[in-house]
């Protein structure tokens, strides 16, 4: 029989996992709440890095009954996911392949995730994606009491993202210290380089905003070794090594050089949500505050601050935002 999967959420990533999943050989619905992208989903072809994928099924979110028995792929934002997690309830081969943290979602009992190292980009009205930085998927439990038949699940699921060949697929034991470390990255990323309107290579090029990246990027680390999390490697360097080369005078700006091919062209998830009053900031750097507690975290609230105003006021992205993010840190906050 057929494996199949419901794919809800026709973004970059959404579009990336169907065209994975098809091509090895899985029977694929998607479902989107937009309605511009369910008619381009049925008019056109799937398409990704400019080839077709044959074969995806598309309904919109308010006609679809979800299945109690196929594989369920969350791949929205997470502001989007109330509406979804009251519907699948009794679903229960869910896997969430999302960014940053929905507190909802983290109390479901479901027990696999996967996180992807890859940014892949797709418009708004259409399912034409295309992958823009290489990267991984990275598949994993959950929870540590899983089951012999959920991790036989879950190796099913990592043998067909395998043999779609579109991606590379790790399968790890166990997902959160990797869910950590891309929380890490984006939570310093995305309010920076979507603020200023910039890609994401910018952040390492200008000076200012290379002080800010790097010194956010610091506090992240802060806080979530803090917290007791683990960490893991995603991309060439442990977050470790990354931290080292950060507090070694000259090393920060080879690093920079090191990474700015592979961001430039690339957006972080959050720029084209920007003046929509909704954005991915509670999940990111709103729970590394909440993680942090009474441990100081200033360029966090303060980049949290300046997207509530940047949204709140619906100002243009510009980027005199980090010069007035800059000049609103303590003293001292930016060594």
């Amino acid at each position: 029989m057929k494996s199949s999967a419901h794919i809800i959420g026709a973004g970059g990533i959404g579009v990336a996992a169907a065209a994975c999943l098809i091509r090895a050989g899985w029977d694929v619905t998607m479902v989107d709440s937009n309605p511009e992208k369910i008619a381009a989903g049925r008019r056109d072809e799937v398409m990704l890095d400019g080839q077709p994928i044959c074969g995806a099924h598309f309904i919109h979110f308010d006609e679809w009954v979800p299945p109690t028995d196929k594989v369920v792929l969350l791949c929205t934002k997470t502001f989007d996911n109330a509406p979804v997690l009251q519907r699948i309830a009794n679903t229960q081969a869910l896997l969430p392949i999302q960014n940053g943290y929905d507190n909802k979602l983290e109390e479901r009992d479901h027990p696999a995730e996967a996180i992807a190292s890859f940014v892949s980009e797709c418009p708004a009205d259409r399912v034409s994606a295309r992958i823009t930085r290489a990267g991984s998927l990275h598949i994993g439990p959950r929870r540590k009491a899983t089951s012999a038949a959920e991790h036989e699940h879950i190796d099913a699921l990592a043998s067909a993202f395998t043999e779609g060949k579109l991606f590379p697929v790790q399968r790890v034991s166990d997902i959160g210290p990797f869910k950590a470390t891309k929380l890490m990255y984006n939570a310093a990323i995305s309010p920076l380089a979507a603020s200023a309107g910039v890609d994401n290579a910018e952040l390492l090029i200008e000076p200012l905003t290379q002080k800010l990246f790097f010194a956010l990027l610091q506090e992240n680390y802060s806080i979530l070794r803090y917290a007791g999390l683990t960490l893991e490697q995603i991309g060439p360097f442990h977050p470790n090594t990354v931290m080292r080369i950060l507090q070694t005078p000259i090393l920060p700006k080879f690093m920079g050089v090191f990474f700015r091919p592979s961001l430039r062209g690339t957006y972080c998830s959050m720029s084209p949500d920007m003046g929509s009053g909704q954005t991915e900031i509670d999940a990111y750097n709103g729970h590394l505050v909440r993680l942090a507690g009474g441990f100081p975290c200033p360029i966090n609230n303060a980049v949290i601050n300046l997207i509530a105003r940047i949204s709140g006021e619906r100002l243009p992205q510009a980027r005199a935002h980090l010069h007035h993010l800059a000049a609103s840190l303590p003293h001292g906050a930016l060594k």
